[in-house]
């Protein structure tokens, strides 16, 4: 590991003269370039770095032990203690920082939210999932997008495709992948009696263009009126954008915006988002038995989490945490969660490593 970790900070160091190079200085793109990949590196640098510092500082408690003075003995033994704590914790930090990254990890993410099982109520669901990624965006300062959205008929969504932007997007959002499942009285029903809905998550890292190269040939693109909410010119004009695209079959709609172009931008994110998704998919195919830990897959029809109304909890099926403040949850108040998810993924992929 101290081989590993020597290696990364030579690394670091000679970013760090680049960086102050007057001609990578004129290149923007490639000092751009450097810059980020230096910033990839500050966190385990800085822990590296504090971990020889507590090293060093043991073996001058350790000498100190040999002093005749006893005050200066008990005060070297209880540094000692103090030290040793440390370097066994900035170890374990050490461990999980080496552990493969996911390149996906600093994307910005785009979280699909369908109404499963349920009707009207799948739906209502829908937009309170919805409002709780949106929310907890705004905790984290990230900004949010709309790029589709198919209203229900008393103001849930039958799905919402959202773009979420902010560093380190994908990596906090990755494990919310699967159906989420309500347990409440729904407010369309008069008996009282508590109804089980659903609503699917899917969330996909951004693709750059680079990354995924569609041939405009392969894609047969419709137009026609927008409906639902947006007032008349909706459902005047044919701003509504349809994608498909050929060779996979992948359909992406788009209607939001009154400008067909921008409805076209919207839907080219989201198809290049499928794509990048569905390629993985293949790549990874023959190790989906090593990728599918107790965190999951990432499969949409893969039960995680669910929601219970009547009694205020919320539970996470995959590592069996339950949370009694349901209502701070919806208001977006879920980094426990999603902490406890990465947590056991870190867990899961050290057990692989050994």
């Amino acid at each position: 590991m101290i081989d590993k970790l020597e290696i990364i900070e030579q690394k670091y160091e000679e970013l760090t003269q680049l960086l102050s190079d007057p001609d990578i200085i004129s290149d923007q793109t490639t000092w751009q370039r450097h810059a980020k990949a230096q910033a990839g590196m500050t966190e385990i640098v800085e822990a590296f770095r504090e971990y020889k510092n507590v090293l060093a500082g043991i073996d001058d408690a350790k000498a100190m032990l040999e002093e005749s003075d006893p005050e200066l003995r008990e005060m070297a033994s209880m540094e000692l203690d103090e030290l040793t704590e440390r370097q066994e914790e900035l170890e374990q930090r050490l461990k999980i920082l080496l552990l493969p990254k996911d390149p996906n990890d600093d994307k910005n993410v785009i979280v699909e939210i369908r109404a499963g099982t349920g009707g009207e109520e799948a739906g209502l669901f829908a937009g309170d999932l919805y409002r709780m990624y949106n929310r907890y965006a705004d905790r984290q300062g990230w900004k949010t997008e709309v790029l589709s959205a198919n209203y229900t008929d008393i103001g849930g969504f039958k799905e919402v495709i959202v773009l979420i932007e902010g560093q380190g997007a994908f990596s906090k959002l990755k494990f919310e992948s699967g159906v989420h499942r309500v347990q409440r009285v729904p407010a369309t029903e008069s008996s009282g009696r508590i109804h089980t809905s659903a609503a699917t998550v899917a969330v996909l890292p951004e693709a750059e263009e680079v990354e995924i190269d569609i041939n405009p040939n392969e894609l047969r693109i419709d137009v026609f009126c927008s409906s639902g909410a947006g007032g008349q010119h909706v459902n005047k004009t044919e701003s509504a954008v349809r994608i498909t695209h050929l060779p996979t079959g992948i359909v992406v709609s788009c209607q939001d915006e009154k400008s067909q172009l921008k409805n076209r931008e919207k839907a080219m994110r989201v198809l290049r988002a499928r794509l990048l998704e569905k390629a993985e998919e293949e790549q990874h195919g023959e190790m989906a038995s090593v990728r599918k830990s107790m965190v999951g897959s990432g499969d949409r029809s893969e039960r995680i989490r669910t929601y219970n109304f009547p009694q205020g909890r919320v539970t996470d099926h995959r590592i069996g945490l339950t949370l009694h403040r349901l209502e701070a949850i919806l208001d977006g108040d879920i980094q426990e969660i999603i902490d406890g998810l990465i947590a056991t993924d870190q867990a899961e992929k050290m057990k692989n490593m050994q």
